[in-house]
This record gives C-alpha cells, structure tokens and sequence, in this order.
C-alpha cells in the first residue's frame, strides 16, 4: 500500500504560477512511474504528466511547455511546478502511482 498526499494547490491569476509537492510512504521504492493527473468535474481524471525513467518524463499536450515535474527521491517527493497558467487548467489534480491516489489538490486559475 501506497499513500500520496498532495499540497500546494489554490488560487492563481492567468499567466501565474504554482507549484504542487505529492509526498509519498508505504511500500515504494521508485518514484519511476508516478504520475500526476487532473479532473474538471463531470469529466474523465486526465494523465498530464509521468515519470518514465530518470531520464524521461511525459506531458500531455496541453501542458507541455508550460509544466514540469520533477522529484526528490531522498524525500519521496514529485513536483509539479505549473507556469503560464491558464483558466482551463483550473481542476483536481491528483498524484498517482499505480493503483495508489492521493485525495487531491483544487487549482483555481482565474482570467
């Protein structure tokens, strides 16, 4: 078993920043594979970004550029950190790590 839980989400203007933390306990000895995902209610959870390898990193299309995950393995820790931010980014945004969720962070972005 895996518990996530994430920080760091709130209100931001269009154009700003904000940077989500997702610490993670239990039994996880990698932090390949962990994910972070957003929902917009009455919509599916959406993958936005993923860590492959230490070398890889995945984006979905609306966020490249713009996002960028990184990791602390000493703390078992992801980041997101969110620039240029935009209204339709305004959601849940989830950590994950195989069948493990955190309960989730509202981001709020305002135009």
């Amino acid at each position: 078993q895996v518990h996530l839980v994430e920080s760091g989400g709130g209100l931001a203007q269009a154009g700003g920043s904000l940077r989500l933390s997702c610490v993670a306990s239990g039994s996880i000895n990698t932090l390949d594979g962990m994910g972070w995902y957003r929902q917009v209610a009455g919509k599916a959870r959406e993958l936005i970004a993923r860590i492959i390898s230490s070398e890889t990193t995945i984006y979905a299309d609306p966020v490249k550029g713009r996002f960028a995950m990184s990791r602390d393995s000493a703390k078992k820790t992801v980041y997101l950190q969110m620039n240029s931010l935009k209204p339709e980014d305004t959601a849940v945004y989830y950590c994950n790590y195989v069948a493990n969720w955190g309960q989730g962070t509202q981001v709020t972005v305002s135009s």
